[in-house]
């Protein structure tokens, strides 16, 4: 893991889009470590909350489009996760609506929550102006409390 850090810190902003993009999607993955040691290295935090959202909103947007290809047979297998948390994520979308995708930000949680919105299919835009809020604030308070305690 160590090595992945490196690379991505390594390549600065393009290392944050990538581990954003991938922390955004159903891979396990976590872009804060990146933030951080690229805050610590002198990255414009600006720059740093505009790529990270971006990349995670990314992520939202391709899990949206494999809920699309919806069978919950599927979803189940390939994303490997349980019935159980499938439902719990299509409940949330359900009751919610797009306003769930406010909350596509959460580990694993978010993940099945955007694949659930775009499973039922509810609107393509609302979900996308969601997701770009949830992710910016989680973002934008990671970085507040990076530079609280630096």
């Amino acid at each position: 893991m160590d090595t992945v850090l490196q690379f991505l810190t390594d390549y600065g902003l393009f290392g944050m889009f990538l581990s954003s993009l991938l922390a955004g999607t159903v891979l396990p993955f976590s872009s804060e470590v990146v933030m951080v040691a690229l805050a610590a290295a002198g990255v414009s935090p600006t720059a740093l909350l505009i790529t990270a959202t971006l990349g995670n909103t990314l992520g939202g947007v391709i899990n949206y489009w494999i809920g699309t290809l919806g069978k919950e047979e599927w979803l189940m297998r390939y994303l490997r996760t349980s019935h159980e948390r499938l439902q719990k994520g299509i409940g949330y979308a359900h009751r919610y609506g797009y306003w769930s995708g406010l909350l596509a930000w959460v580990p694993i949680l978010g993940s099945v929550i955007s694949v659930a919105l775009g499973y039922l299919r509810v609107n393509f835009t609302a979900c996308l102006i969601t997701f770009v809020v949830g992710k910016f604030a989680r973002y934008i308070i990671l970085m507040g409390s990076y530079h609280l305690f630096t």
